[in-house]
């Protein structure tokens, strides 16, 4: 139980005069407490009040984790399947007096669960998504180092693919590998399912076959994490099989440029615009600008895609301890794509660079 997270989290509370949350099975979960139940049919949340008082609502078969989690520090209202959770419910708004506040919802709730609750609690519901997020934006140093251990072990399982990739086998192959390289390594499993996109399947940015076989003269576009301690990584490389043409060669140059540009443009007190405005002018001169059709970037932590967003009309001012992506890319439909993706963490004021995979341009042959 992360106890000066749950503080934080009233302190947010009080300023935005909401009296509660309720945080349901999700990475707010997890940042919260080390908790990853299943998000399924059976109600199971925290309930965090203005004052740091908190409790659980839990099934009955998943108290044995629930307590592992939670300890001593808090109230557990335990329900089993004959009987639903809204006797539980009902009680636990009655000892903690829940009717008449505000009370913010987190996307952990599947919809269906907020209708019973609103039926049963007499309060005005609002969203909480945003607010648990600026809570998850700023890393400390716990966090910092679970982030380059994750960025370090993503970044060999890169170096041992370029020796794995070859002409013949299947993008599912490939997939395949990453998951027993990023286990093997020490990883606690994968921060999403990885793109393997060849050929001109790599034109999609987030592209989800795996069924193609890589052939000679293709482009094989690898986007790519793994978890460590709970935390994520995130990267892309783009490999060339065999001598890349002219075209491949200029666009991988301007997209090179891009990254480059816009990782030395961060520094803490830049907005999250400029950032992304960096990138997109360096592919503009190149003419290529038509072809970005993504954000440059997103936040990263226990959750692979969260706050703050690298991405026009942000006026987020970066500060230290955001990490998150910088990962322009041109994608020319039906034809090929080339994206390079680093994590960046703002560390005294700076850019530290977590992904040291080489970026020039990588050729197997």
């Amino acid at each position: 139980m992360k106890l000066e997270r749950i503080k934080k989290l009233a302190e947010s509370l009080k300023r935005e005069n909401i009296g509660a949350v309720i945080v349901g099975p999700s990475p707010d979960l997890e940042y919260l407490t080390g908790l990853t139940p299943s998000n399924d049919e059976r109600f199971k949340g925290l309930f965090v009040l203005s004052d740091a008082s908190f409790f659980y609502i839990a099934p009955s078969l998943y108290l044995e984790e629930t307590q592992k989690g939670i300890g001593d520090s808090a109230k557990i209202y335990v329900w089993y399947d004959e009987e639903g959770f809204l006797g539980v419910l009902r009680q636990a708004r009655d000892d903690f007096e829940l009717n008449g506040l505000r009370i913010a919802i987190s996307d952990g709730i599947s919809a269906v669960h907020l209708l019973d609750i609103q039926e049963n609690i007499d309060a005005e519901f609002v969203r909480g998504d945003i607010l648990l997020g600026e809570l998850r934006m700023i890393k400390d140093e716990e966090e910092m180092e679970n982030l380059r251990k994750a960025s370090e072990i993503i970044d060999d399982v890169v170096k041992d693919l370029a020796d794995f990739i070859r002409p013949g086998i299947r993008e599912r192959d490939i997939r395949r590998k990453i998951e027993e390289l990023c286990l093997e390594k020490g990883a606690s499993g994968l921060s999403f399912d990885p793109i393997v996109a060849s050929g001109p399947n790599s034109s999609m940015p987030h592209y989800n076959g795996d069924s193609r076989i890589i052939q000679e003269r293709d482009i094989v576009l690898l986007d790519l994490g793994c978890k460590y301690n709970g935390y994520c990584s995130d990267t892309t490389r783009t490999f060339f099989i065999g001598e890349p043409s002219a075209k491949e060669k200029e666009v991988y140059a301007a997209v090179l440029e891009a990254n480059l540009a816009a990782e030395a443009f961060v520094k803490e007190g830049v907005a999250c615009e400029e950032v992304d405005e960096v990138a997109r002018e360096v592919l503009r001169k190149a003419g290529l600008d038509k072809f970005f059709i993504t954000r440059t970037g997103h936040g990263i932590g226990v959750n692979v895609h969260e706050f703050p967003n690298i991405v026009a009309n942000n006026k987020q001012l970066l500060k230290n301890g955001m990490a998150f992506s910088i990962e322009p890319s041109v994608c020319i439909p039906g034809e090929f794509g080339i994206r390079i993706e680093d994590i960046v963490l703002v560390n005294d004021g700076k850019a530290e660079i977590l992904n040291k995979f080489p970026k020039e341009m990588l050729v197997i042959k």
